[in-house]
């Protein structure tokens, strides 16, 4: 049976990661929001996390799923941009003009581009847009929906679940901080042709001039997205990335009081994220990182590589020492292949993970002599008794 192995690296010199704090910041650093994440894109360091794993209501921030299936549909030429769909009863009723949620004012029984209603959804955050991309894409909004939680598992956003294309209540659906930068990282990264219109200042249709909704877009910030949510009971929630000064940060925050609040703490938390942080090389491309021993091999070990240099964002002050960890499948079985991945490097500020990164074999090690095979069976007998022994003294009683 294949466990898990650990190799615990050597602290990683007295390198400053930062305290963890109680809400997962670094030392002196909390947030008003009750759930938060925000990671640093190039290497994927987390900067901050509290409650990152506990579901809230996505309330408006679920249209941002609906807007990777579209943008999705669109980078594979399912649909164009010029493509129309039509306003149905349903789609003006529940989003549009009559209820008096956020609206593009699609009229009723016409027909709307395609480019158009990512706008509303982008721009204004309207209801009726999303309500009619799902019935044009899927034939109903309830199958679109389940187009959203499975495309929700594609990315591995595990909890996820969404019920509609809007975000309007409806007692289901459910996400996480960490999952909300996930998405907003996807939508980043995989469409940057059709990422831009998060940034986009206003929009007009049907005569109706409207504003971009997203507060953070004026506060030379550097803000170039997504959008903002409110959830009765909830509170306020935004989900948001800023690029400047050659840096991306993906942010995530719920549970905040009101709508000052959340434009006043979103901002806050982006500029420490941008300011109070420094790059830090800690292996190279192709650096040998650590080794997995392999059994009826013709050598003992093989060398663990990342095929990209190591970096994480680290505080500038309040220093503290990282640590890593290779974690792989116990035990590699010969003959290996180059280039193979066969374990993941984990880099931890205390108990915190900053960073996880692939690790592949630098070399190929073949089948072992028939002698050596029959040791190295003896030995992984033996290594397996002993990990079940462990496993059984840990099981609660």
């Amino acid at each position: 049976m294949l466990r898990p192995v650990l190799r615990l690296l050597a602290c990683l010199m007295p390198l400053a990661a930062g305290a963890h704090a109680a809400d997962g910041g670094a030392a002196g650093f909390a947030t008003k929001a009750a759930q938060a994440y925000m990671i640093e894109a190039s290497t994927g360091t987390v900067l901050l996390a509290k409650n990152e794993d506990q579901s809230f209501s996505p309330a408006s921030l679920a249209k941002l799923m609906t807007m990777d299936l579209v943008f999705e549909a669109v980078t594979k030429g399912q649909i164009t941009l010029d493509t129309e769909y039509p306003v149905s009863e349903y789609a003006w009723r529940t989003g549009g003009a009559p209820s008096r949620t956020a609206t593009m004012f699609a009229a009723l029984k016409s027909r709307v581009r395609v480019e158009d209603l990512i706008k509303g959804v982008a721009i204004q955050g309207a209801n009726d847009s999303c309500i009619i991309l799902a019935e044009g894409m899927a034939g109903s909004e309830q199958q679109f929906a389940q187009s959203m939680t499975r495309r929700a598992r594609e990315l591995g956003m595990e909890k996820a679940v969404f019920g509609n294309s809007t975000g309007l209540p409806d007692g289901k659906s459910k996400v996480t901080a960490r999952e909300m930068v996930t998405l907003a990282a996807a939508l980043q990264q995989s469409y940057p042709n059709l990422y831009p219109y998060f940034a986009q200042l206003d929009f007009e249709w049907n005569k109706i001039f409207q504003r971009n909704r997203n507060p953070l877009l004026g506060l030379d910030l550097g803000a170039d997205g997504l959008a903002t949510g409110f959830a009765e009971g909830e509170g306020y929630s935004i989900v948001a990335s800023v690029q400047r000064d050659g840096r991306r940060l993906f942010l995530a925050l719920a549970g905040i009081a009101s709508d000052k609040e959340r434009t006043e703490e979103a901002k806050r938390v982006l500029e420490w994220g941008l300011t109070a942080f420094e790059s830090r090389q800690i292996f190279t491309e192709h650096e040998v990182i650590g080794a997995a021993s392999v059994y009826g091999g013709s050598a003992r070990t093989v060398d663990l590589v990342a095929k990209v240099p190591v970096s994480v964002y680290i505080p500038i002050s309040n220093p503290d020492r990282l640590s890593a960890r290779i974690v792989y499948h116990w035990p590699l079985m010969a003959p290996v292949k180059p280039d193979y991945q066969a374990g993941t490097l984990r880099i931890f500020a205390g108990s915190r993970l900053l960073r996880e990164v692939p690790l592949y074999t630098a070399q190929a090690v073949g089948e072992g002599s028939l002698s050596s095979r029959a040791v190295d069976a003896v030995l992984e007998l033996g290594e397996s008794l002993f990990f079940s022994w462990l496993w059984d003294k840990s099981a609660p009683g």
